[in-house]
């Protein structure tokens, strides 16, 4: 679970990054995106890259859900009653457990409605795929706020996933007597505002009117 949400966590990272390419404008929004199709053309096929990263997000994915499912019925097996009184170790919310659970599937729902929207264009009013730029505008535009606000929620359950998950992934692989320990809370905290943040400020700009 640790190292498929690590994996996961470096590709939110990328993704963020590329993202902000769009205060760049319209010409480098869409030229970062054409790149990301044609890399390795023509010596290997077009989108290569694109499948290679999709392929392997399924599988980073498919791997953290069922760990997740694993890990819960061997801590049932080994508790079938619920402790009466538990108090969480340092750093950990009484109510993370739960927290991931209902942020998990937020975060699962929307990743369904982004691939609609700004990878299929099913629900993007731009059809046009070269036209990255032109999608992400349109989608979060004024006149489609609905769509900012999910986003923003989505982010809101991300940001619990990821703090909780960072802080438990550096403690499963640096170990519980680490020198980490003690700044896993930190890391997981600062690591979540950043990807929350990042992703955050492009559907705020473009419905405040900062990009058009």
């Amino acid at each position: 679970m640790a190292v498929s949400g690590i994996l996961l966590v470096l590709f939110l990272v990328a993704h963020m990054a590329g993202n902000l390419h769009v205060f760049e404008g319209r010409a480098s929004m869409n030229e970062y995106a054409h790149g990301l199709r044609t890399f390795g053309e023509p010596l290997l096929p077009h989108e290569s890259l694109l499948w290679v990263l999709r392929i392997g997000l399924i599988a980073a994915a498919a791997v953290h859900i069922w760990t997740a499912v694993v890990l819960t019925r061997r801590a049932l097996a080994a508790r079938p009653v619920r402790y009466a009184s538990k108090k969480p170790a340092k750093g950990e919310s009484r109510h993370a457990a739960a927290t991931m659970r209902w942020g998990a599937a937020v975060v699962f729902l929307f990743i369904i409605w982004h691939l609609l929207d700004l990878t299929f264009r099913t629900v993007n009013p731009v059809k046009d795929v070269p036209d990255a730029y032109g999608a992400v505008v349109a989608t979060f535009s004024p006149e489609r706020w609905p769509v900012t606000v999910f986003y923003l929620l989505a982010l809101l359950a991300l940001f619990f996933h990821l703090r909780h998950g960072i802080w438990s992934a550096v403690q499963t692989i640096a170990g519980p007597n680490s020198k980490w320990r003690k700044r896993t809370q930190a890391i997981g905290l600062a690591v979540a505002l950043i990807v929350v943040l990042g992703f955050a400020i492009v559907p705020l700009s473009v419905t405040f009117g900062l990009v058009k």
